[in-house]
């Protein structure tokens, strides 16, 4: 009984020494970890961005202007041409027959009509005395004019057996590059024909053509009013390729709604090439020293736009902000941030006005005892 008084009397003490050894647990809230962006000032340009692809500048269908043989082929399916380079010979002998004959007829026709001349001549004499009759007058007035007339059709049918054997010779209108060979020595060509002997592409500059929304037509057009405006080409693993804007459409595409463009290319390292597709991007304008920030720090909620500003005491307040476009991982801003400012990019669901911040940083220490790595410099 009086162990047990004893066990009571004792048990409030106990109670009182471990309550008196609890330790406080008030305090400032820890720091919130999160990554931190820079606002800067870049030129940002206002692009419209399409698929694109490459044409050539010009393209020729070298087609025969005369029939024969191809006697000679003066160049190997792909190989560069210059203007006037010669293609192919069409065998000459027919053509140079018939313009020897076209000169014959020449010869002899003005022989005749010398003599048509002569005797009119003499007949303006004889009228004149009254020894021959009008009727033999007017015969022989209408024998120099048929003469003359001969001898004409004659210089003309020369020129044109002339030209038939110039065109034996075929050569190349524009500098470019060839395709495939269509004909091969010993084939017969005809006039015209439908098929073509082989097809130029002047690669040297080239178009890249282009669709863009009709929203973003009345921009294009006013911007392109009195400028060439840049457009960037990118074949895909190629580096890009600067051009510029050439060619409107003059009607929209009423099945699409885009209307067509084009831009030219110097392409002198022949990056680009016909039928290939590109990504391109035309520049509208450029933003001078606009005030821009990293796009994963704009927030959205019910009052707009805002960001977590970064203050010099490493806590952050909440800033409202205006976005006037994106640019890649910039957003440009028009109010609320300047150059210098820091917002929060990462981490921002655990902040809240007046919350302390410590920044994240991507390395990640290497264990101890690990080895010297190039990632870990250690």
């Amino acid at each position: 009984m009086r162990r047990r008084h004893l066990a009571v009397a004792l048990l409030p003490i106990a109670l009182a020494a471990g309550c008196g050894g609890a330790k406080k647990t008030d305090g400032p809230p820890p720091a919130v970890p999160v990554r931190v962006g820079d606002v800067k000032r870049l030129a940002v340009p206002l692009d419209v961005f399409a698929i694109g692809h490459v044409e050539p500048y010009s393209t020729v269908s070298v087609k025969p202007r005369v029939g024969g043989e191809v006697t000679q082929v003066g160049f190997h399916e792909g190989d560069d041409v210059k203007a006037g380079a010669l293609l192919f010979v069409i065998d000459p002998r027919p053509f140079e027959a018939a313009l020897a004959e076209a000169k014959a007829n020449l010869a002899r026709d003005r022989a005749r009509l010398t003599e048509a001349a002569q005797t009119l001549k003499r007949y303006e004499e004889l009228i004149r005395k009254e020894y021959i009759t009008q009727e033999q007058f007017d015969q022989a007035r209408a024998n120099d004019e048929a003469f003359r007339a001969t001898t004409q059709g004659d210089e003309a049918a020369i020129e044109t057996a002339r030209l038939n054997l110039e065109y034996c010779r075929i050569t190349a209108s524009v500098p470019g590059r060839t395709g495939g060979l269509l004909v091969h020595p010993g084939n017969i060509v005809k006039a015209n024909d439908d098929k073509p002997l082989v097809v130029i592409n002047q690669v040297e500059p080239v178009y890249v053509a282009f669709a863009v929304p009709e929203k973003d037509f009345g921009e294009v057009k006013r911007r392109s009013a009195g400028a060439r405006l840049p457009v960037v080409a990118t074949p895909q693993g190629a580096k890009p390729e600067t051009g510029e804007l050439t060619f409107l459409d003059n009607a929209v595409d009423s099945t699409t709604g885009t209307i067509m463009l084009k831009a030219s290319f110097p392409n002198r390292d022949r990056a680009l090439w016909p039928g290939q597709y590109v990504n391109v991007s035309l520049t509208l304008k450029v933003d001078e020293d606009a005030v821009v920030a990293p796009v994963e720090a704009i927030q959205t909620g019910q009052s707009g736009t805002y960001v977590y500003a970064v203050k010099p005491d490493s806590t952050v307040e909440i800033r409202t902000v205006a976005v006037h476009r994106n640019w890649g991982r910039w957003a440009l801003i028009t109010s609320g941030l300047a150059l210098g400012d820091r917002v929060v990019t990462d981490g921002q669901l655990r902040l809240a006005p007046g919350a302390r911040i410590t920044e994240k940083t991507d390395a990640v220490p290497a264990p101890a005892g690990a080895p010297k790595t190039a990632e870990t410099g250690r």
